[in-house]
């Protein structure tokens, strides 16, 4: 049998799909698993967008489209996200379509170092898994920036300025944030870019696919800071605000880097689902009540399993500013029960209890002195998180060992 490179061998992956399997696998043997470890909405996708969908397929939008997406979703796109962030000049032309945002992390990587060359991206610890996997597949040296609790996860601008080094090429940005829930204030987003303005051979990729789920007040993008917009990459898309997830459906925006990203989307996907991309444009444009209802709904669950987690013995929540995850702090309760990590006390309760979550082992390494934390996804109902909080509850009661 030949041989796999040592590329695959070293690739990493989206550990929520891992815990899935085990969770699917519990299941299947007839163990009741309430699960918090996948971050999706737990809607379906609006009506106009599903009947959008079924319009296209039968008037026979089958085949390809060109690369960049259609024209039409295009100039939607632009204008959506020029609006979602201060009125920035984002042209039709400026916007590329893939599927879904998850490849444009491997595009805007491929885009601004090069192979084996030392370049170096900065990007998020505690932070989405794919972000250093893509980083190390595509010969670049990852350059992981911790996320602090008592900054409500935000990162210090002062440990941007240490990290930042001749070879630095790419800083990843995140917010709201998986997996933490947190915000990047625009204090904080200030502060960044007066740093990076000192170092113009630095791009930034902003993630803001999160953007429309930010309880915290405007969202409020860095690329609308001065001298940002132009070495911003805008990573938005569909899967999040609209329930849209399996569409696949991604669109981001740079003026000098439009181009290459089509370029790459040739060489890969081809294009986007021209389905997918016509009922993209409906959730766009199309009216927004049910997304409106989709991000009440997941402020009210934040509150619920906010408050209920901060009484679990041993456990303390920081209320997270968007998205929909939650990091508590389970320490103590590790401490209690007597379980080595955040890991241990994962799969513990997964097997004991029948609740499954995320350790933070699964989004990076631990931040140095930062304790154990575990990953909620609260796209879940509010009785799954009721019954899931109230089952671990008992399972750190039933676990705690006594003293003599």
């Amino acid at each position: 049998m030949p041989d796999i490179s040592q590329r695959a061998r070293d690739l990493g992956t989206e550990n929520a799909f891992v815990v899935l399997a085990e969770v699917n696998a519990l299941a299947r043997q007839g163990k009741d698993i309430i699960s918090f470890c996948i971050g999706q909405p737990d809607f379906p996708a609006p009506d106009n967008v599903q009947a959008a969908a079924i319009k296209a397929i039968q008037s026979g939008k089958h085949g390809y489209t060109p690369s960049a997406g259609i024209d039409e979703l295009r100039a939607a796109a632009a204008t959506y996200m020029a609006g979602m962030r201060g009125g920035l000049p984002i042209r039709p032309e400026d916007v590329v379509v893939g599927a879904g945002a998850k490849p444009f992390i491997a595009y805007a990587i491929l885009s601004t170092t090069d192979y084996g060359a030392g370049h170096e991206v900065i990007y998020p610890n505690p932070g989405f898994p794919i972000y250093e996997s893509q980083i190390l597949a595509n010969g670049a040296k990852p350059v992981p920036i911790h996320l602090h609790e008592a900054r409500d996860f935000a990162f210090d601008p002062a440990e941007l300025e240490r990290l930042i080094t001749p070879k630095t090429r790419l800083l990843i940005l995140n917010y709201p944030q998986n997996p933490t829930g947190g915000l990047l204030s625009r204090q904080d987003l200030e502060a960044i870019a007066a740093i990076l303005r000192k170092h113009p051979q630095v791009w930034i990729y902003a993630d803001e696919i999160y953007s429309r789920l930010c309880y915290a007040g405007e969202f409020f993008s860095i690329a609308q800071l001065p001298g940002m917009y132009q070495r911003t990459i805008i990573s938005d898309g569909a899967s999040k605000t609209w329930a849209m997830t399996g569409w696949r459906i991604g669109f981001t925006a740079n003026p000098a880097l439009a181009p290459v990203f089509t370029r790459w989307i040739t060489n890969t996907d081809s294009c986007a689902s021209q389905i997918s991309q016509w009922a993209a444009l409906e959730a766009v444009t199309g009216p927004q009540d049910a997304a409106a209802k989709m991000r009440a709904s997941f402020l009210e669950r934040r509150d619920l399993i906010v408050g209920l987690l901060n009484k679990v013995p041993g456990v303390t929540c920081r209320n997270p500013g968007g998205a929909f995850y939650v990091w508590p702090n389970v320490t103590e309760a590790c401490k209690m029960i007597g379980v080595t990590d955040s890991e241990e006390f994962r799969k513990r309760l997964l097997n004991e209890a029948g609740v499954a979550i995320l350790a933070d082992i699964h989004f990076g390494s631990r931040v140095p002195g930062e304790g154990q934390h575990v990953r909620f996804s609260y796209a879940a109902s509010k009785q799954a998180i009721e019954q899931g909080v109230a089952r671990m509850v008992e399972f750190i009661k039933k676990n705690t060992r006594r003293v003599a």
